[in-house]
């Protein structure tokens, strides 16, 4: 030894191999493809099966009878906040949340899923619409399927989710959103805006555009990983 010391080696960081399968990827692809079955079962069955829409009327039937001007009162309140301009406000927080934690992309692709999950709920109820049962006089139109509110209502709290910082915050949104949104789903049916097979639809349809906006932000990530901090792909 010659008593000099000589510097470490640098090691050059390794390049993430674009032949490797994309870490989490399967899993928001096989919720999305099974939303996307059920929803198809789902209409299928309230348009096709005699049984299956007579029990929808009758559980509509029932659950109307449930009301009271308190339950009115709080269901009311709970749907109001879905409506257009608070609707915006809630999507503008959750894309400054995303913006604020670094989660650019994320941010994007919440703001999308905002915008297309309650569109593509209007147009699929005249494309898709189907006639219900009556029972005890309780009935509602053909263009209903699926609910523009329980999707909205899905979204929104799917979105609050992936945006929340692991931890207690995501717990909490977890505990709330999902509080929230079961909420939305009985008042409508209680106030019998919705048959309970709308309703269901448009938590289907809202989870399928949270599964594919996770799907697309991980897409992201491995295709321009470089550009992607290491905790851009959103939990699951």
């Amino acid at each position: 030894m010659d008593g000099h010391t000589y510097p470490a080696a640098r090691v050059a960081p390794r390049r993430p191999d674009p032949r490797r399968p994309v870490p989490g990827l399967w899993r928001p692809l096989v919720v999305a493809v099974v939303c996307l079955a059920a929803l198809v079962l789902v209409w299928l069955a309230a348009d096709q099966s005699a049984a299956v829409k007579w029990k929808d009327a009758v559980a509509l039937h029932d659950l109307t009878r449930l009301n009271r001007p308190a339950i009115e009162s709080v269901g009311s309140f709970l749907l109001h906040l879905l409506e257009p301009l608070l609707f915006v406000m809630w999507g503008t927080a959750l894309v400054l949340t995303a913006l604020a934690r670094g989660r650019a992309r994320l941010a994007l692709a919440v703001a999308a899923v905002l915008a297309l999950a309650p569109w593509s709920a209007e147009k699929l109820k005249p494309a898709l619409a189907l006639p219900h049962d009556a029972v005890g006089g309780t009935y509602l139109g053909r263009a209903s399927w699926p609910s523009g509110h329980a999707t909205a209502a899905t979204v929104l709290v799917l979105c609050a989710v992936l945006v929340a910082p692991a931890g207690a915050w995501r717990r909490a949104a977890i505990a709330l959103g999902l509080s929230y949104a079961a909420a939305v789903g009985f008042s409508m049916v209680v106030l019998a805006w919705h048959m309970p097979s709308d309703v269901l639809g448009g938590y289907l349809l809202g989870t399928l555009w949270a599964a594919l906006a996770v799907l697309a932000v991980r897409l992201w990530d491995r295709l321009a990983p470089d550009a992607a901090p290491a905790q851009s792909a959103p939990a699951a």
